[in-house]
């Protein structure tokens, strides 16, 4: 049985390596989809929440997080929990900055009363305008919604708000 000799410190940075599949420019702390870390004697424990159910992104992220893992001989057990649902509220301010600068807008929340209500003034990832218009509810991924900008004229993708 080996003893781990990385605080858990430690084993956050080292998730700080894990690129998104779907945003690159995004690790999985940025995310938010590392809910804990939790060292015991002979392995970590790290708990994974997916952006919605079903992500098809969530087997690639726990592939290389135990790729990484056993890279610096860390035996990992990885577990998927469902319970609380993953909101955007988990994404650092850090990712967002990030998501800006890749070109995709991040989620922008509003208050609204109406059931299912899309954010209006998106602003544009590029050029900053918020004279912006919905295209699609679908973006590149399932957690995305095409917008173009009505100043710059280039589309874009926005990051949903999910809370």
């Amino acid at each position: 049985m080996d003893i781990i000799t990385h605080s858990e410190k430690e084993i956050w940075q080292l998730l700080e390596q894990v690129s998104d599949p779907e945003v690159p420019v995004l690790t999985v702390v940025d995310l938010g989809v590392i809910r804990s870390v939790e060292i015991k004697e002979d392995e970590v424990h790290i708990n994974i929440t997916p952006t919605y159910s079903g992500c098809p992104a969530m087997n690639a992220i726990e592939t290389d997080i135990k790729i990484l893992m056993s890279s610096y001989q860390i035996p990992v057990v990885i577990h998927t929990v469902l319970s609380p649902a993953w909101t955007t509220d988990w994404m650092s301010e850090k990712g967002k900055e990030k998501l800006k600068a890749y070109g995709i807008a991040p989620p922008q929340y509003q208050v609204s009363n109406k059931l299912f209500s899309t954010p209006q003034n998106i602003q544009c990832p590029l050029c900053n305008s918020t004279n912006t218009k919905l295209i699609s509810e679908f973006g590149s991924t399932a957690c995305k919604s095409l917008y173009k900008c009505n100043d710059c004229l280039e589309p874009f993708d926005y990051f949903k708000c999910l809370k």
